[in-house]
């Protein structure tokens, strides 16, 4: 991954217009009016979406790291120590989506040929239609039991 903020959302989204032929902002709205038209295509610009939440939560955190930072002395306290693994927070969460992405574009990628991408393709075609367990509570009798008399001993 790359460490620039424009460079991870510009290299992806170069990389997503040049798959479907054409730029996110039409291919945003291709999806949004037939949303089941492409699977690949939806599930590429939500996980879009994500990626650029993340981006501007990352830049949110840097930014407030960087207030922190400048009324610092040079040793941080923990304000600012709690500041900067936020920020170490949100570029991990920003590059999982990014990888996410990457995989999505990728039809070469791992688990999208052989068994595992046939096993995949089961279930996203929905071959199991109710939970794998019981959900539902186990079937009760409306009234109480009696309750147990005491054992009785007979001299």
């Amino acid at each position: 991954m790359l460490d620039g903020v424009d460079d991870v959302m510009g290299v992806i989204t170069e990389h997503i217009e040049a798959r479907f032929d054409m730029n996110l902002a039409e291919l945003q709205k291709a999806v949004t009016a037939a949303p089941h038209a492409n699977r690949e295509a939806t599930d590429i610009v939500r996980w879009h979406g994500m990626l650029a939440e993340s981006q501007k939560a990352l830049e949110r955190a840097e930014d407030e790291l960087v207030a922190v930072l400048e009324t610092q002395p040079i040793e941080l306290d923990d304000r600012a120590m709690a500041m900067a693994h936020r920020v170490n927070m949100a570029v991990t969460a920003r590059n999982g989506r990014a990888m996410v992405v990457q995989w999505l574009l990728d039809p070469a990628a791992y688990g999208k040929q052989g068994l595992a991408a046939e096993r995949l393709a089961r279930l996203s075609r929905g071959a199991r239609q109710g939970p794998a367990v019981q959900t539902s509570a186990p079937f009760r009798p409306a009234t109480a039991p009696e309750p147990a008399s005491g054992r009785r001993f007979l001299r």
